[in-house]
């Protein structure tokens, strides 16, 4: 019951952060885009091309954190988390090509050289760009904190182009500037380097979101750390291998500890349950842990004895056990 409560507290956090940069988006998309008609400032509307963009993104991002919250069900008994991750690959596309077509207004721009016939942008295009590098940069650090907190790789998606939205904004301020000191070819040409840091941002995401898909293995350091807390159970001779995987946002983790052959069933399953138990208290993300005990090579059997064990078929098998 818990772990529901748990998660659903994340969802209700993607939600509302969610909620907050739609609305953000919103005014900034309308401001810049007014500031870059007003002030001349063709750099400034592919920003604000951009921000209209994040809108949409962050609408799949719920989308993506709704379907990956459902509970497991008959057909789904691993849970959901995957979708989040699909979700995101998605989004990644959608970043990639709102850069190709800023960068293909700008490339245009200079090669027919409409640059030239434009008016210089004005001091109302700067003071936008200004205000859209403060509120964006802000709002990078607000989403990138409640995605760490509730390990969620879409809203951690969605700070990215929060952060991208920053640089487009310095981008376009410094084209600004430039189109104002006489060099007119700086405003497309920042729509251009614009463009690069989209696409950047998005081959990021995308590579990421990808990892997760593919059942990706942890970092060497959480492995090590893992590692540490296993060996320090007591009854845990050895670890003979660990495995991990990422099941979207969550991890699955495989155990094969080593520990004294002659231990009853009870207390090797004792031990195993330690190990379990430690593993799942000290890295939340873990949604499954499943731990094999193996006998230690090196402790020799005390006596061997045969048994018989009945199989359901009504057949006998004889087995060896210490």
């Amino acid at each position: 019951m818990k772990h529901i409560t748990n998660h659903h507290s994340s969802s209700d956090i993607a939600m509302h952060v969610s909620y907050v940069s739609i609305l953000i988006n919103l005014i900034l998309s309308v401001g810049k885009f007014a500031a870059g008609i007003l002030g001349h400032s063709s750099a400034m509307v592919s920003d604000a091309i951009h921000s209209a963009s994040d809108v949409f993104s962050t609408i799949i991002v719920i989308f993506g954190v709704l379907l990956s919250s459902r509970s497991s069900d008959e057909d789904h008994q691993y849970g959901h988390e995957k979708q989040e991750y699909i979700a995101t690959l998605f989004l990644a596309f959608v970043l990639m090509f709102t850069g190709l077509g800023i960068g293909y207004e700008g490339v245009n721009s200079i090669i027919h050289k409409t640059y030239l016939t434009q008016a210089t942008p004005s001091l109302l295009a700067m003071a936008a760009a200004l205000i859209s590098i403060l509120t964006k940069e802000g709002m990078f650090w607000y989403t990138i904190r409640a995605a760490r907190k509730i390990n969620s790789g879409a809203l951690t998606a969605d700070a990215w182009h929060h952060r991208s939205d920053a640089l487009s904004s310095i981008g376009s301020f410094i084209g600004i500037l430039g189109a104002r000191q006489g060099y007119a070819i700086m405003d497309p040409l920042a729509s251009v380097i614009i463009c690069l840091m989209i696409i950047h941002a998005s081959i990021g995401i995308f590579h990421d979101a990808s990892d997760k898909l593919v059942d990706h293995a942890v970092g060497e350091e959480t492995i090590e750390d893992m590692q540490n807390h296993v060996l320090e159970q007591c009854g845990v001779n050895g670890i003979d291998s660990l495995r991990t995987r990422m099941f979207g946002a969550k991890m699955y983790v495989d155990i094969d500890i080593i520990a004294d052959g002659n231990l009853t069933l009870f207390q090797a399953h004792r031990i195993a349950d330690e190990v379990h138990d430690t593993i799942e208290q000290h890295f939340p993300e873990v949604k499954h842990c499943m731990v094999h005990v193996s006998p230690d090579p090196s402790i020799p059997a005390k006596e061997n004895t045969r048994t018989t064990i009945s199989c359901p078929i009504g057949s006998t098998k004889i087995i060896d056990e210490p």
